[in-house]
């Protein structure tokens, strides 16, 4: 069953043409710090900023949520928005492909979004 918050981000994230949309559900995991990742990329840190503020707009709008905290947004490399039992990472592509993060939980169950 997919969660619903999940599928806010991911929408935002395709809105504002963040690519390569995926979630991994790490609730099987037991060393897991989240129930859930969801990551993306861009091309630009301006679209990696953009990307982030539509996420969050998006999580409030529709789930009443804000960001627990957020961390990455002075260089937009790499932004990480931390809802608790949800972490956002929204890497600049060539920083993703670097820090390869799926592989280090390649045990979770992926879902793949793209636009409709």
């Amino acid at each position: 069953m997919e969660n619903k918050e999940v599928k806010v981000i991911a929408d935002a994230m395709i809105e504002k043409k963040g690519q390569d949309v995926v979630s991994l559900d790490l609730r099987k995991i037991g060393t897991a710090i989240s129930d859930y990742f969801i990551v993306c990329n861009a091309d630009s840190t301006t679209n990696v900023l953009a990307i982030a503020d539509n996420v969050e707009d998006r999580m409030i709008e529709h789930c009443h949520r804000k960001v627990i905290r957020s961390q990455g947004k002075e260089n937009a490399l790499w932004i990480i928005l931390d809802y608790g039992d949800i972490v956002v990472h929204i890497f600049q592509t060539e920083y993703r492909a670097f820090y390869r993060l799926e592989s280090l939980w390649a045990d979770a169950a992926r879902q793949e979004y793209a636009a409709e």
